[in-house]
C-alpha cells in the first residue's frame, strides 16, 4: 500500500496551484483539502509542525490582519495558543502544505515539495 498524498489548498494562491500542478506533472493524484473551509484539528497541526521541525509562529502568515488584530506577535504566547489561532483564522496558515511518505513541505518555493516525494 502507498502512502496517501495531501496538499492543503487555498485555490485562491498561485503557489498552492503551482504545487497543484508540479502534483500532477509528477503524476501524483494527491487528496486535496481547501483548509480555509475544512482547517486542521489541533492533532493535525501537531503532526505538521513535528514532521516540518518548525515552531507554530515558523508556520503562520503574520502579514495576514488577523496575526495582527489578534496580537499573535506576543511573544508571551504559547505553542497551544498559537495553534489554536490557526485553527481559528486558517488564513493564518502558510500554504501550500504537502504531506507525502510521513513527510511534509511547505511548497515556497513550489520544488521544496519534490524533496518528500
Amino acid at each position: 500500500m502507498t502512502d496517501t498524498t495531501k496538499i492543503f489548498h487555498n485555490p485562491n494562491c498561485s503557489k498552492c496551484r503551482s504545487a497543484m500542478e508540479l502534483l500532477s506533472e509528477k503524476g501524483i493524484q494527491a487528496d486535496v483539502v481547501e483548509y480555509l473551509q475544512a482547517p486542521p484539528d489541533k492533532q493535525e497541526l501537531e503532526d505538521i509542525l513535528n514532521m516540518l521541525k518548525i515552531e507554530p509562529r515558523q508556520l503562520m502568515r503574520t502579514h495576514e490582519s488577523e496575526y495582527k488584530d489578534n496580537n499573535l506577535a506576543d511573544e508571551s504566547l504559547s505553542r497551544d495558543q498559537l495553534i489554536d489561532a490557526m485553527i481559528k483564522f486558517p488564513i493564518l496558515i502558510e500554504r501550500p502544505i504537502v504531506i507525502s511518505n510521513g513527510k511534509a513541505a511547505i511548497g515556497r518555493p513550489t520544488e521544496t515539495i519534490l524533496e518528500i516525494l
